[in-house]
């Protein structure tokens, strides 16, 4: 067994459950991460960087089933114990074009989470923003504590002067926060809500909430960056001295029209640009992508020099692949690390199991590789696209059991059975085509 023992029951119930629905855990991945161990001293340093107040930016690279999301989810968890906010943004041809920034923006700010407040914590951290101001006049003694209308009039003044940069391209922001501040000290909770709203890019915002504050109309992209660029001197000013911005499966800008591809890319790169002349200090940007979307005429090539920023040699051996490279590749399981992560996640259930010697002896490491074996059989031997359903099965169909039932052993009373209702598209297209149910018989 590992040291898994030590961990709190509500994290490890957060992961097995999450594992038994198939899903990536939003918390817990270092529990029983594999083949991560390569990366963490080089991000680690990207994020002490951006806590200085410096800027980070990696794409992660790899096929479909590698583990893209789980390498970001895994890092956003470094990042938070580091102090930093984290946001994951699915990026989408629909819901999330990369084109249009006030979308990702407010995507961005509905995903917002800390180490102590779950999505979205934007209120919370406006809201811690003031107290933190408000505590560092009265710590001054230039203003007594029951002089409620000359602090804030000096909380007026402090926020001006941290909002200052801010404020000169994107006033907006700075008077939202404002306008919100009044409301909450009047008791007006509806106006206050509402300016929350419009501050994370939300449509619809109420006029009447907009004109308290003297605001207009819904943020735009341009405006978005001012908005991101405010809220990094607000989450810094309260105690979290980055944001971590994942932006997921930006390989999707491959599927949409030739214009809106296009957009994608410049805005990208324009995004690019502005952390390189340092106007998001603080800002740790991570993209994650297909070596398709990476080195393909419908993705980052078509953009000259998006291209000649991304670019990478990935022409070596992935053994020296260089974990400070601007493109991180990520290698993907084969069986042996199919087993490692079996044996990893075996151990962490066997933690707060009521049979935890019965696990033991009935899900042995030969097991393991058997049914790692299986399930990749079942989806055409590759064994990139397995360890999703192969995490599933073994959670819900084997160890569950084996812990349940005492007579439950699962070379003798399982087969597995995958049913093409439970694979996603990448593990559907793996598997055989003519087979809606794949018996497979564990020796």
């Amino acid at each position: 067994m590992t040291g898994v023992t030590e961990v709190s029951a509500a994290r490890r119930r957060e992961v097995v459950d999450a594992l038994r629905r198939g899903t990536v855990p939003q918390a817990g991945l270092d529990l029983f991460a594999v083949g991560l161990d390569r990366f963490t001293a080089a991000l680690d340093d990207d994020i002490a960087t951006v806590a200085r107040g410096g800027s980070a930016f990696h794409a992660i690279r790899g096929e479909y089933g590698s583990g893209k999301t789980f390498f970001a989810r895994w890092l956003a968890e470094r990042a938070k114990r580091a102090g930093l906010a984290t946001t994951e943004v699915q990026i989408s041809e629909t819901e999330t074009p990369l084109h249009r920034l006030e979308t990702v923006y407010r995507r961005l700010t509905e995903r917002l989470t800390t180490a102590t407040h779950q999505p979205s914590a934007l209120k919370a951290v406006v809201d811690s923003w003031f107290y933190t101001l408000e505590e560092e006049i009265l710590d001054a003694g230039e203003v007594a504590d029951d002089d409620e209308k000359a602090l804030a009039a000096a909380v007026d003044d402090l926020m001006e002067q941290r909002l200052a940069e801010v404020a000169r391209t994107t006033p907006a922001f700075a008077a939202a926060l404002r306008g919100y501040r009044k409301a909450r000290a009047a008791g007006d909770s509806a106006t206050a809500e509402a300016l929350i709203a419009w501050l994370g890019g939300q449509k619809s915002v109420a006029a009447s909430a907009r004109r308290a504050a003297g605001v207009r109309g819904d943020l735009d992209h341009f405006g978005a960056m001012g908005f991101l660029q405010g809220l990094l001197t607000v989450l810094r000013d309260c105690g979290h001295p980055g944001l971590l911005v994942v932006l997921d499966e930006i390989e999707t800008l491959q599927r949409v029209r030739g214009d809106v591809r296009e957009k994608g890319l410049n805005a990208l790169r324009q995004l690019l640009d502005e952390i390189d002349t340092g106007r998001f200090p603080g800002l740790f940007l991570v993209i994650t992508g297909t070596p398709a979307f990476y080195d393909g005429q419908q993705g980052v090539q078509r953009l000259a020099p998006l291209a000649q920023r991304l670019a990478t040699d990935f022409t070596t051996d992935p053994r020296f692949d260089s974990p400070r490279a601007v493109q991180l590749r990520l290698a993907g399981f084969d069986l042996p690390r199919l087993g490692e992560l079996g044996r990893n996640v075996r151990d962490l259930y066997a933690g707060a199991a009521r049979n935890p010697e019965r696990i033991a002896a009935r899900v042995d490491d030969m097991y393991l590789s058997e049914l790692a074996t299986a399930v990749t059989g079942g989806l055409g031997g590759k064994v990139g696209v397995a360890p999703r359903l192969f995490l599933r099965k073994l959670v819900a169909d084997v160890l569950d059991r084996v812990d349940e039932f005492d007579d439950f052993d699962p070379r003798l009373h399982y087969a597995l059975t995958v049913s093409g209702a439970e694979l996603n598209e990448v593990e559907r297209n793996a598997a055989r085509a003519d087979a809606d149910d794949i018996e497979l018989d564990l020796p």
